[in-house]
């Protein structure tokens, strides 16, 4: 199980640093959430990859799972939900702004023409 947690990490990390390094808005914001999943899965993965076992030690309880990546994973969930709501409406004001979603600043052709 930990060979399948550790390959889906791995797929998701370089299918984000991937799409981060794209020219286009919308495969960056795409990269950036595939990152953050990748993340949250790591998180949720330091705290014991076991089914079936509370949360909480007790006496009858022979394993248990760590509860703080579980919280941890939460919080960041909501963060990235935040986050990517907030590049989204950046790069969509970009776009209206300039009709191209590339990432990077080309410069125009007219204006480099002009110089002497």
């Amino acid at each position: 199980m930990e060979l399948i947690v550790a390959s889906a990490i791995g797929v998701l990390t370089a299918a984000g640093i991937y799409l981060v390094l794209r020219l286009r808005t919308f495969p960056v914001i795409l990269g950036m959430s595939l990152l953050t999943y990748a993340v949250n899965v790591f998180l949720f993965a330091s705290g014991r990859l076991t089914i079936g076992a509370p949360p909480i030690l007790d006496d009858a309880a022979i394993t248990y799972t760590d509860p703080l990546p579980q919280a941890l994973v939460l919080t960041a969930i909501v963060i990235s939900f935040g986050m990517t709501a907030v590049v989204v409406m950046i790069g969509l004001g970009a776009y209206l702004g300039s009709d191209d979603d590339h990432v990077d600043d080309q410069p125009e052709s007219d204006a480099s023409e002009e110089r002497p």
